[in-house]
This record gives C-alpha cells, sequence and structure tokens, in this order.
C-alpha cells in the first residue's frame, strides 16, 4: 500500500463557460488528473484517494456545483453544465486524465464524447442507464419529500431505491434508521440532497442504448466492485464493448463507494496500474 502521507491539499478556482465558479482541490505533483465526484458526495470525501496517487498524479478534485466553493446548479442545470465544469479545470491543469465516480462517471465519460481530447479516461460504476437499466420512477416521490422538508423519508427513499447501503436486501426501516442518522439534522448530507434531484432527471435524460459512447476515442478503465447492486455493475460489460478502447476490471469485495469510503486505495492501485 502507498503511504497516504501528502502535502495538504490547496483551492483553486476556475470559471465555468456560463460564468459559474468552480472550485477544486489540488495535491500532488506529475500529470494531472481530475477527479469527478459522485452524487452527495463533496471533493474533500476524495482526500484518501489523492493521497494514494498524488507522488505520481497533480490530483485535482472537482467541487462540483451546489458544494463548498463552486457556485449552485442554476436554472439551467444539466449535464452539459457538468461537462464544461470538468473541462475548465481540466485546460487549467493541462489535464489528460479523468477518473470520475458514479454520477461523476457519467459526466466523465459524456465529456470525453467529443469537445476534450482526454487520453486516458477511468469511471468507478458511472450512473448510465442503458435501455432503462437505472429504475428512476421514484424521482417525483422524492421531490415532493424534500419539498415539504421531509429529509429523512426522502433520504430513505432515494437508499431504498437505489440500494446503496451494501447490505443485501435491506429493507426500508433499516434505510430510514440510516437516513435519521445522516439527514436528521443539520449536516453535510442534508445540505446536499437539494442537488439530488437535478442530477437523477440527468440520469434519466442521459439514458440511451449506449450506441453514443461509441465515439469515446480515450483509451478507458471501467471499474466495478463485486459488492454493488447489478443496475449499476450491469452496464460495464456493454460499455466495454461498446466504447473502442476500454477494459473491465472488477474489486471482489468492493462496494458502491470504493473510491471514496470503503476502499480508496485498492481503486488508487487500480488507477495507478492504468494512468502510468
Amino acid at each position: 500500500m502507498r503511504s497516504t502521507e501528502a502535502s495538504p491539499p490547496t483551492t483553486r478556482t476556475v470559471t465555468s463557460a456560463d460564468g459559474t465558479t468552480i472550485a477544486y482541490r489540488r495535491t500532488g505533483h506529475g500529470p494531472a488528473l481530475v477527479v469527478v465526484p459522485g452524487n452527495n458526495r463533496m471533493a474533500h470525501n476524495y482526500d484518501r484517494l489523492a493521497a494514494e496517487l498524488a507522488d505520481a498524479h497533480t490530483v485535482c478534485i472537482i467541487e462540483r456545483r451546489g458544494r463548498g466553493g463552486s457556485g449552485p446548479q442554476g436554472a439551467a442545470y444539466g449535464l452539459d453544465r457538468e461537462i464544461d465544469d470538468l473541462l475548465a479545470v481540466a485546460r487549467a491543469e493541462d489535464a489528460r486524465l479523468v477518473f470520475g465516480h458514479s454520477y461523476g462517471g457519467l459526466v466523465a465519460l459524456s465529456s470525453a464524447l467529443a469537445r476534450h481530447p482526454f487520453d486516458r479516461l477511468a469511471v468507478y460504476e458511472p450512473a448510465i442507464s442503458l435501455n432503462g437499466s437505472f429504475d428512476l420512477s421514484f424521482r417525483e416521490e422524492f421531490r415532493r419529500l424534500l419539498a415539504r422538508g421531509k429529509h429523512v423519508r426522502a433520504l430513505a427513499l432515494f437508499f431504498h431505491r437505489t440500494r446503496l447501503i451494501p447490505l443485501p436486501r435491506t429493507p426500508y426501516a433499516v434505510c430510514w434508521a440510516l437516513s435519521w442518522l445522516m439527514a436528521g439534522h443539520p449536516s453535510e448530507v442534508r445540505d446536499l440532497m437539494p442537488t439530488t434531484a437535478p442530477e437523477l432527471d440527468v440520469v434519466a435524460g442521459a439514458d440511451s442504448d449506449g450506441s453514443r459512447y461509441a465515439s469515446v476515442s480515450a483509451e478507458t478503465l471501467l471499474i466495478g466492485g463485486t459488492r454493488a447492486p447489478a443496475y449499476l455493475t450491469g452496464v460495464l460489460d456493454p460499455l466495454a464493448r461498446i466504447v473502442p478502447d476500454a477494459r473491465h476490471v472488477t474489486l471482489d469485495g468492493a462496494d458502491h463507494n470504493a473510491p471514496d469510503e470503503s476502499a480508496p486505495a485498492r481503486v488508487a492501485g487500480a488507477l495507478r496500474a492504468f494512468l502510468a
């Protein structure tokens, strides 16, 4: 395992195409790698991953819209805005390497379609729906609960329907109890919840047969774990067949939160081998 000791991250900002300020955390040295966080995540959640890679890369973790020092999602929020933000950071750092986790994986893959000549692209269980594989029928109920201030019930619904708690067949009562601990009082998770509904809309709007990803020119690594929901890992093999220069690796025992919580060193190891 690599040492996790690294110089403290610094914060920089860029201006995206629509004038929105986008902050990012920067640490390490070497070829720049831009990290795009997932839903309900902030840049600091990936500090351990960055520390594992900091001896080989300048790791730049985007603070996505609606978080920290970055501007709000805005009324015109959509996938194009997230792509603009990623490209603004990539250009500022002359970065040709990108890693996206979950929702950030959708952003990373979409940004590589035609708009930036990334050399290598890695994603961990991207939030991509192929032919309706990601069931998002709970979106309106989730939005209504948030509008009524029912944060615990909204988060419990999200956990129960997305099955992102790494336990088999998690009953709703367990999802509710965990949600009460996470969103029952002012917290980072609670603060980020309003950003989730628009992001779910983006995932739904990007549903396709996958053929659009055939134009990704970057060498691509698709990573998944054996403890993640099948709707997330099930798209990796089809994507590996669609993306011209792609490979798929599976981390045994890893769950969906491996990059930021449960196994950042293992994910960093896969990235290090791929990006070398």
